[in-house]
């Protein structure tokens, strides 16, 4: 077999003493010659580096595949969510718009007006927002941080808590859940 040093290019010849494992002329393990910077083996750098190069290449188009679609899939379930949002929305101004109509008429039938005094931090104040949203159910929403007038108006409640929320004239003090189902199971949307 004819074996050429990684690191002197020696080509081994039939005659030479030394042991198989090592150069007859640089007395280096070819082996150990071949992982050596600067070794003139070009054969097997270019080989080495062939199969690095493959690899990662590889190994790269994987990465970006996997984030492709990644981004496909939070994008789809984002624009999925944003229309469901902007529909359920369009339910909850159209039942508040009816509410204060048929307030001011006289009748009762009509989903009562609910205003949600709370501010943009707060958990409670999250899950209700988040409970009316989803059930269709029209409010106000008046950030008590943001705006004096709203400051002051639930300041009148004598309350120190948020969210405070009224239905019609009723003050319900933080978020129960039962409670808001109870009160206003008539106007929740049964999907």
């Amino acid at each position: 077999m004819t074996r050429i040093c990684p690191k002197c290019s020696y080509i081994r010849k039939e005659t030479d003493e030394c042991p198989e494992w090592q150069c007859p002329s640089c007395q280096v393990a070819y082996i150990k010659a071949g992982d050596l910077p600067g070794s003139h083996s070009k054969n097997a750098t270019s080989n080495n580096r062939n199969a690095q190069l493959s690899e990662n290449n590889s190994s790269n188009v994987g990465k970006w595949l996997i984030a492709l679609v990644i981004v496909a899939g939070v994008s789809a379930q984002s624009y999925l969510s944003h229309k469901e949002s902007k529909k359920q929305e369009a339910i909850a101004q159209q039942n508040l718009t009816e509410a204060r109509a048929a307030k001011a008429s006289g009748q009762t039938k009509q989903q009562p007006v609910i205003t949600l005094y709370g501010t943009g931090w707060c958990g409670y104040c999250v899950a209700a927002r988040s409970f009316f949203k989803e059930n269709g159910i029209a409010y106000t929403d008046l950030d008590v941080e943001k705006n004096k007038e709203d400051y002051n108006s639930y300041r009148k409640f004598g309350k120190n808590g948020i969210p405070v929320i009224t239905i019609d004239n009723e003050v319900v003090e933080g978020f129960d859940e039962g409670e808001f189902r109870r009160k206003l199971d008539p106007w929740l949307n049964k999907v």
